[in-house]
C-alpha cells in the first residue's frame, strides 16, 4: 500500500481503518483487504495503517458501481492517489465529484467519463 500525500488525504476528507470499515461492512478486516486487491474499494495507509474513504461505504456495502469505476481507473493506470484524487474532485459537469455522483446512483455517468480517461 502506498502512503497518501497530504493534499489528497484532505481532499478524501472521512476515513476508515480496516477495522472501522470491516464493521461497517459486517465482514472480517481479512475480507476487506480482499475487497482492495480485487479493486472494490482503495485503501492506502494513512498515519501509519491501511485506511479507506468513509464514502465508499453506505448502507452496509460499498457504494454501487465504486468497483467498476475503480477497475476502469486501474485499466487506465491511475495509482490509488490518482485515482482518490480523480473520485473526489469537483466535476461541474456532473455536478459534483464523481464518487458524490456514484453515491446518488448515477455510475453510468462517471464510468463514461472515466472510460474517456484511456482514450
Amino acid at each position: 500500500m502506498t502512503e497518501i500525500d497530504h493534499e489528497t488525504d484532505t481532499l478524501v476528507g472521512e476515513w476508515l481503518t480496516l477495522r472501522e470499515a470491516a464493521k461497517a461492512l459486517d465482514t472480517s478486516p481479512n475480507r476487506v483487504k480482499q475487497f482492495i486487491r480485487d479493486h472494490k474499494l482503495i485503501g492506502v495507509t494513512r498515519r501509519g495503517e491501511v485506511s479507506v474513504p468513509a464514502e465508499f461505504i453506505a448502507d452496509g456495502d460499498v457504494i454501487k458501481g465504486l468497483p467498476g469505476t475503480l477497475t476502469l481507473l486501474a485499466d487506465c493506470h491511475f495509482s490509488a492517489d490518482e485515482a482518490l484524487r480523480w473520485l473526489f474532485t469537483e466535476d461541474p459537469s456532473l455536478p459534483g465529484s464523481p464518487v458524490q455522483a456514484l453515491a446518488q446512483n448515477r455510475g453510468t455517468e462517471v464510468r463514461r467519463r472515466a472510460q474517456a480517461l484511456a482514450i
